[in-house]
Parts: structure tokens; sequence; C-alpha cells
């Protein structure tokens, strides 16, 4: 008789959102070490052995590179994206992803696959990532990095070409093995990618098995979420870009992960803005591969003096204007029930203008939608993310209003992850800096091209931004190599540099009228 596979649990902290989630599962127990409440993912050992298996082979993979000098390291990681760009590649790459998500567009996903690796690879070239990368003679501190082991990425179903790329780079930049566990849409498009990075570890004498891919896709959502969840649980760390609720679950899971935060950006734009410069930016980047972007702008918040000529410069660059009396018609196609439709995610304009039912043939044959609103939260839903060719505006009557709108946005949805502002007052710019709880504020700047890293600022090239306690993440930086090596300070005696106490509490007691 044919017994069915034995099934083991994987525990995670019992969240109260989960109640509110589909992804739910609604059998909590304590934990049999702990015994606090827990909710848990019923596994197949099947399921397990798998994971398992694919676990060891990276882990005895990383283990033969755990001598590598700084050249070897560097010549994988630029053969990976060596390979990757090569036009014939980047073609197969961006037709496929575009193809079997059903998001964005070729083009657009060749453009990106393009940018972002050779992008990653400059900032990785030269930069040290073996053995003693500091020494600091002064402070008698010498800074050595080392592997963290075997890292798992769990990748979204929005950018399955370049994504999957840079994650084995800066990865691998550290000596680490990598697991990458692709959303089901993207999955041939990642083991594409995969197969190209394994070709070019065998041709260096590398073992394949640092790259390596894990399905889960399962025979339903929540047998794809306890795969991952049982990946997450064997690794040494985790790097989840992906939505809120995979972020979670890496996060209880228990195992370190790095997560990233929920986009919405608003960008000001006050009446300083050189306009001609400013609309095109903004217009290229909302409509860049049909915004599958978490970076990509959600709202303008638009001084009052310019207003109307913005709205008109965004009509003349392929924006259609929404009527009033057509919004309603609009939110209810593109948040049926409550929820984001995804027919709308990442989709042309002529589509959303379909589910829509717009008849009007200029939404259509438009590059985008221009919604005007003047309310934020949940009531509001164009206040948020959009995930879309979906243009919110706002009118500010001055920058302080615009400040305050931005702010306001942001604590619906989106704070810890990014704003923009189009001026030339730099005072402005500080300001908003200074106020907004983002991690990355751009400054005359394409939200989408220019915040996951670019060559004309210097911030890291990623896919990955973290938001930092806002986003309820661990860093505020773009994720880069540096965040996947583990770091030994080697501290050496110095000549004692104790202050006194004059010297500490000083300054501080005669402006204070405490001395004595």
């Amino acid at each position: 008789m044919l017994c069915p596979p034995r099934r083991r649990t994987i525990y995670h902290a019992l969240d109260p959102r989960d109640r509110n989630r589909s992804t739910a599962t609604p059998i909590v127990v304590p934990h049999p070490r702990t015994g606090r409440r827990m909710s848990y993912l019923s596994v197949d050992d099947s399921v397990t052995a798998t994971v398992t298996a694919a676990v060891a082979r990276a882990r005895a993979a990383q283990q033969a590179i755990e001598g590598w000098n700084q050249q070897q390291v560097d010549d994988a990681v630029t053969a990976i994206a060596y390979a990757a760009t090569r036009p014939d590649v980047v073609e197969r790459l961006a037709n496929l992803a575009a193809e079997q998500s059903g998001l964005g567009n070729a083009a657009d996903k060749a453009t990106k696959i393009m940018r972002k690796t050779l992008g990653t690879l400059s900032d990785l070239k030269d930069a040290p990532s073996v053995g003693v990368i500091d020494i600091d003679e002064a402070r008698g501190v010498t800074t050595i990095a080392k592997p963290m082991g075997v890292i798992a990425c769990i990748l979204p179903s929005t950018n399955p070409g370049a994504t999957p790329i840079n994650n084995m780079m800066i990865t691998l930049k550290g000596r680490n093995a990598v697991l990458l566990a692709p959303h089901p849409r993207g999955e041939a498009t990642c083991a594409e990618s995969v197969r190209i990075a394994r070709a070019e570890l065998a041709k260096l004498g590398a073992p394949e098995d640092l790259v390596q891919l894990v399905s889960v896709a399962g025979e339903n959502k929540e047998a794809g979420k306890a795969i991952a969840a049982e990946l997450l649980s064997q690794v040494d760390y985790s790097l989840v870009t992906a939505g809120p609720a995979n972020v979670d679950m890496a996060y209880r899971v228990g195992t370190p992960s790095h997560g990233v935060g929920v986009g919405n950006a608003p960008v000001i734009i006050d009446e300083t803005a050189d306009l001609d410069a400013a609309i095109p930016k903004i217009v290229a980047s909302k409509t860049f591969d049909h915004a599958t972007s978490c970076s990509s702008e959600n709202a303008l918040v638009i001084d009052d003096s310019i207003y109307d000529s913005v709205i008109v410069k965004l009509q003349d660059h392929g924006g259609w204007l929404v009527p009033a009396t057509q919004k309603d018609q609009l939110q209810q196609a593109m948040w049926p029930g409550g929820n984001l439709n995804r027919q709308v995610v990442a989709q042309p304009a002529s589509r959303i203008a379909e589910v829509a039912g717009f008849d009007d043939d200029a939404a259509h044959a438009s590059k985008f939608l221009i919604v005007e609103e003047t309310g934020i939260g949940e009531d509001h839903p164009f206040s948020g993310e959009k995930l879309s060719v979906v243009l919110s505006v706002y009118r500010a009557s001055d920058f302080d209003h615009a400040l305050d709108t931005v702010e306001q946005i942001l604590g619906y949805m989106g704070e810890g992850h990014s704003c923009g502002i189009h001026s030339e007052i730099d005072e402005r710019v500080e300001r908003l800096a200074e106020r907004a709880r983002v991690s990355t504020v751009l400054v005359n700047q394409p939200h989408a091209y220019n915040n996951g890293g670019s060559f004309d600022n210097g911030l890291d090239f990623t896919l990955s931004m973290g938001a930092g306690t806002w986003g309820d993440n661990d860093t505020c930086e773009n994720l880069t190599y540096k965040h996947f090596l583990n770091y030994t300070y080697l501290a050496r005696l110095i000549p004692s540099n104790e202050p006194t106490e004059d010297e500490l509490f000083g300054d501080f007691l005669a402006r204070t009228d405490r001395a004595g």
C-alpha cells in the first residue's frame, strides 16, 4: 500500500494581521520548544528533502570557494555579468520575462537588464570583499570580510530578468552560495539566468551549485509559501525582494533577512522647476516597463502657480486626464472589492482604459492616465501604490502645503521608501530630505530610473531597496554586496587616548551654568 508523504511544520511567530490575509494559515499551536503561540505551514517530507538537498549542495559549493582570493571572486562575478549582457541573451531574457509574467514590456526589460547589470558590475569592480578590506592604523582596527554562507533570494514577478542576475552578483561577491526562489510567473526566466550563470562558473572551474533555482510553484499559493518558508528556515541569510506578506514571512521564520519596503513615491514640483526637463523625466520614468518598478512616481504634488501648466505638459507627453465624472469608474475597476486588480498591474494604458470601460479613444491611445486627487488614505486608493501607469496629481498652495501632502501620502503608504522633488532651491530640497521619513530623496531625477542607482548619482545599483524601521526593514540603504558579508574587526592596542572629565564635560557645563 502506498503511503502519503510525511509532513513537517515550519513555525513562524503568530501575527494577528494574518487573519486578514489570503495567505493566512488558520492552524495555531504552541511551539514545541518555546511554548509560544505560533502559526504553522505544513510541508511534505518530499518538499523538505528537495530543499534540504539543494541547501546541502549549496553549502558544499560555498565551502569549496571559501579560500578563493579576490581575483577569483571578481572573475566569477564578471563572467556572469558579461554573459548576461550579450545582446542575444538580453533579448531572450527580456522576451521571456515579458511573455511569462504578462507584466511590463520586453523593450524596457531589456534596458533594465543591461543597465542594472552593468551598473552593478561597476559598483562591484575593484571593491574589496575578501579577507582584509580596511586597515585603520589610527584606531588599530583591521576589518576582515568573510562569507555569510548560503543565501536565499525570494524574487518578485515584476522583474524576473534583472533581479536574479543582480542577486547572483551581489551574493557571489562575498563568496556566498545563492538559492534563487522566483515567483512562478518568472520561473522560466530565472531558470535561464541560472543556466547561463552555471555555465560561466563551469568555465572557470568553479562549483556550479554556487547558483541554484528552487521552485516555489506549489500546487496552490499556500503550498508555494510553505516551500519558501522551508527554504528560508534552512539557509544562513535571505534577501526578500517581494511583497509585504513575503517579507513578513521571512522575518517570522527566524533566519536573518534583508527585506524591502513598499513603494509609493510622491514627487514635488515647485514653481522653480525646469518643466521642460522635469516632465519628460517623469513621464519616461512613470511609463517605464509599464510601471513595474516600486520606485515609479505614484503622485505629483504640484505648486498651485504652475499646476495647470504641468497638467497641460503631461497631456502633451501622452497623458490622458481622467474626467472627474469618470474617476470613480476607474477606481472601481482598479480596486474591485478594495484590492488592486491584477488586470491593471504593469499593463499599458490602453488595457487599463479597457478594464475601466472608457470609450474615449484618447484614453486608449494614451501612454498613462492622470487622476486629480485631493484625499489621502484608505478611502482614497489613488493616494497609494498603484503599480500601474496611473499617476495621481495633487495641488499644493505653497511649499509648506506640499511638504504636508508628501508627509501624509507616505504616512498612508510608502513610508521608508523614497520621494522626490523637482526644484532649483536647495534649501527646499534639504527641508524635504530632513522631514520626509524615507531612505532616499531624489532631486531633479526620473524616479524609476535613478532610485535604484544610476551613473549620474552616487547611489548603489540595486533592485532591492531597504526602507529602514519606517518600512519594517533593517537598513535604509540600497542593498548590495556589502550587505551579504560578515565582518571580523581585529583590534590591536594603541596609545591610550582616555579623555579627562574636563574635556568631556567642560563645554557643556560652561554653557549650562552647571560648573561647581
